[in-house]
């Protein structure tokens, strides 16, 4: 009979465990400083979740008022570290007093953004993030993640030299502006030129020498001094360790 009643309970128990609901992950969306409107919030969450199960990392995004005594850097790394997301991540950080951002890396997210790759990514969300466009800020950040990790996955890291196309054109606007520096020199000197009524050009250097003003009886050259400077090349120094050991990639500034 005991056995009976004993069967009996630890059956209800299981069914009452099964019955349940398993407490949910961390949000990947934490919207503290209430930036967003209901209708957003929805929108960006599925697509958070969407590419983070896609790439099987957690990108995540999280803004607050203030950090309470804290650096970008600590508090981004504390909260991802602390609050049960993946070993692989991607935290975006957005402080609303101080106007400050951070990206945090964990895991593979520190393969697939680089330095190069933070800076990037930052560059083409800070206007909407500065003007107050926060759910294209936020849209913008999550496809770039979703982009950058696939690229790592499939080829190699997009880094200085392998960007996605159509970053930097920086080749374009050099000779673009080359071009025009020199249209606008050839259009100033063709009018100063056409101004010299009595002056021609010669054909050569002792042309503009009247006869026997100048004579040169001797010549010698000296070598004087020569100058060497030396500059150490500077440390990447976003890789880190956290309050809790974990080591950390990332980058910030302000919006």
């Amino acid at each position: 009979m005991k056995k009976t009643v004993l069967v009996l309970l630890l059956a209800f128990a299981f069914c009452a465990l099964c019955l349940t609901p398993v407490s949910a992950a961390s949000p990947r969306l934490v919207d503290d400083a209430d930036l967003l409107n209901a209708s957003e919030k929805s929108e960006l969450t599925a697509l958070l979740n969407e590419i983070s199960e896609k790439q099987g990392m957690d990108i995540v995004i999280v803004t607050v008022d203030s950090l309470g005594g804290k650096s970008p850097r600590a508090f981004a790394d504390d909260y991802y570290d602390y609050n049960g997301y993946a070993a692989d991540g991607v935290l975006l950080l957005v402080v609303m007093d101080s106007r400050d951002w951070y990206i945090s890396t964990s895991g593979y997210g520190i393969t697939a953004l680089t330095d190069a790759g933070i800076d990037y990514i930052s560059g083409r969300f800070l206007d909407d993030l500065s003007a107050g466009n926060y759910i294209h800020a936020f849209s913008t950040y999550a496809y770039l993640c979703d982009d950058f990790i696939t690229e790592a996955k499939t080829d190699e890291p997009y880094d200085y030299g392998h960007m996605p196309r159509g970053a930097y054109p920086f080749m374009t606007h050099l000779i673009i502006s080359v071009m025009i520096g020199f249209l606008i020199a050839f259009i100033a000197t063709a009018v100063m030129r056409s101004q010299l009524k009595s002056v021609r050009s010669k054909a050569g250097a002792t042309d503009y020498v009247k006869d026997g003003s100048f004579r040169v009886t001797k010549a010698n050259d000296f070598f004087l001094y020569r100058t060497v400077t030396r500059r150490a090349r500077p440390k990447d120094d976003s890789s880190h360790r956290s309050s809790s050991g974990r080591s950390h990639g990332g980058g910030g500034g302000k919006f």
